[in-house]
């Protein structure tokens, strides 16, 4: 992206604008050549660069880890091999601390879950300008596009709707095993009868509401605050690189301690995208054990 065609503002607003698909207000479906116009598609238009790079990097995940397992020995094993087995070590602890249940799809999941989020944390360290300026110039050369028109971003984790989409999975999983363990009314037993409860079948009445209320705001939170806390973190990481990207075309001292701080922040950045992947496999795991427990 070339700095001296935007100003600041531009070239901020430019990086946080996604590739979207969508139908016009003509009625023809095509691609957004703004945010307004990406606006006015409205609810059934597709972030086509969230989705592409998540498919990217899920079948990324999934050809690596095959093709570990085929080649896996008894012998001595490779480096990744070794990789391979810690991460899958790593998180069969985590399931067998905080799942207490018998659920053979708990642990694929949670595996799952905590390297495809960290794949997808992992495209915020990349370069913030190298991908989106090679769609740049394959919108302009092949697709015959102005490259101001030309959006691309790669983090798809900093997108609310690709964070909310892994959640609400989660959270039907949550669901579908809470009345299949618990039957339907075990479960709306749980919303109706707790936290408050009492002998008296008057006053217990009066409780049900109330208990509804609370429980209620409690389950549909878990998905809500599973996806925004994931969305959050990525996003205000992915504006802070776009913000040091900007101090390259600052001049010649701002450039060089743009540079270090990328590096500083990059590195403090390993740490936040660990550690989000790690939180959303743990709540993941914790909201399963959840719907297993019989009150």
């Amino acid at each position: 992206m070339a700095s001296e065609t935007l100003t600041s503002s531009e070239y901020i607003h430019h990086h946080l604008t996604n590739l979207t698909f969508g139908r016009l207000a003509d009625g023809h479906w095509a691609l957004a050549n703004s945010a307004e116009q990406a606006k006015e598609m409205g609810f059934w238009a597709f972030n086509v660069d969230m989705l592409g790079w998540s498919l990217v990097l899920v079948l990324f995940f999934f050809f690596l880890f095959r093709g570990v397992a085929k080649r896996a020995t008894s012998g001595v094993p490779s480096g990744l091999q070794n990789f391979v087995e810690w991460m899958m070590e790593f998180v069969d602890t985590s399931v067998r601390g905080s799942f207490s249940g018998k659920n053979e799809l708990v642990a694929p999941m949670a595996l799952t879950i905590f390297v495809w989020v960290f794949l997808m944390n992992f495209m915020d360290l990349l370069p913030i300008d190298w991908l989106p300026w090679t769609a740049e110039k394959i919108g302009q050369h092949v697709f015959d596009k102005d490259p101001l028109h030309v959006f691309f971003r790669v983090v798809p984790s900093a997108d609310p709707n690709i964070t909310f989409g892994l959640a609400l999975s989660v959270f039907w999983l949550m669901l579908y095993y809470s009345v299949k363990v618990k039957g339907i009314g075990g479960f709306l037993g749980e919303l109706a009868l707790q936290p408050f409860s009492a002998k008296n079948p008057v006053i217990q009445a009066v409780f049900v509401p109330i208990n509804l209320i609370l429980e209620l705001v409690s389950l549909i939170s878990k998905p809500v605050s599973l996806s925004l806390r994931l969305f959050g973190n990525m996003y205000a990481g992915e504006t802070i690189f776009i913000l040091i990207a900007l101090m390259y075309g600052a001049g010649w001292i701002m450039g060089p301690f743009g540079g270090l701080l990328q590096i500083a922040w990059g590195i403090f950045h390993i740490l936040i995208i660990l550690l989000q992947a790690f939180i959303f496999m743990v709540l993941t795991i914790v909201y399963m054990d959840m719907a297993h427990q019989h009150h």
